[in-house]
């Protein structure tokens, strides 16, 4: 995939979890390029509800901007993606989310983010809190942030937001999606009464009946969906729809 066709999903993508309430006005997604130490991420002022193919800054590992538009800046959290590509290297894109539903949970005690929906079971060994509420704007809080994560496929910030990890732009994807439809899940069950997360039972049952190959199908399923939605909305421009991924 050559990086004008990456620039032009990446803001199709970041556009789609714009309308969704799954990035605001802060938030971003991030792709690897083809070159290990560099990678794509949408710049600091440009509107995720508009964002275009040129508002994508292209960064290394230390955030030396590679190629940018008009002056455009990296976000000030770039470290959170520099420090995970360079620390995981199984990563190949990441998402920083400041979902309500999400947040919700680092708000509370004794009631951790749990495996709620079958769609969920991505994150089956745990999400992590990272205590730090602040903006992770330093290399240094970067490595901290990745110490939290661990090998684990997310963790949340504490009264900030979350941080996805995923193995490409429509995995990544599919991983926001999943992520808050889990949290929404288990914040409306706590109204209804006591909770039950999937047991260990049942989540691997669900982990051996799809393969990996399951997943990739299912995340195309997925992006199709919402970009055709997010046509009709006028999310993403029509004209876009042929050259996306």
């Amino acid at each position: 995939m050559d990086n004008a066709h990456t620039r032009l999903s990446l803001a199709a993508c970041i556009r789609l979890l714009h309308a969704e309430g799954i990035l605001t006005y802060n938030g971003h997604i991030s792709v690897r390029a083809s070159e290990d130490n560099h990678f794509f991420i949408h710049s600091l002022l440009d509107p995720r509800s508009d964002v275009l193919p040129e508002n994508i800054v292209l960064l290394d590992l230390d955030g030396r901007v590679v190629e940018a538009t008009e002056g455009r800046k990296p976000p000030s959290e770039f470290h959170i993606h520099s420090e995970i590509y360079r620390h995981r290297p199984d990563i190949h894109a990441i998402a920083h989310t400041h979902s309500d539903a999400a947040i919700a949970f680092t708000l509370v005690s004794d009631n951790p983010l749990s495996v709620m929906r079958a769609d969920a079971i991505h994150w089956s060994d745990g999400v992590p809190v990272h205590p730090d509420p602040t903006r992770i704007n330093t290399s240094k809080k970067g490595k901290e942030l990745c110490e939290t994560l661990g090998a684990k496929s997310a963790v949340l910030l504490r009264s900030h937001g979350a941080v996805i990890v995923g193995s490409g732009l429509l995995n990544i994807f599919m991983l926001a999606i999943h992520f808050e439809e889990n949290a929404q899940a288990q914040f409306l069950a706590s109204k209804l009464g006591e909770l039950k997360p999937l047991s260990s039972i049942e989540i691997e049952a669900l982990k051996n009946s799809s393969s990996p190959e399951f997943y990739v199908h299912y995340a195309n399923k997925i992006w199709s969906y919402y970009v055709s939605r997010g046509q009709k909305k006028g999310v993403i421009p029509k004209t876009w729809s042929n050259k996306l991924l």
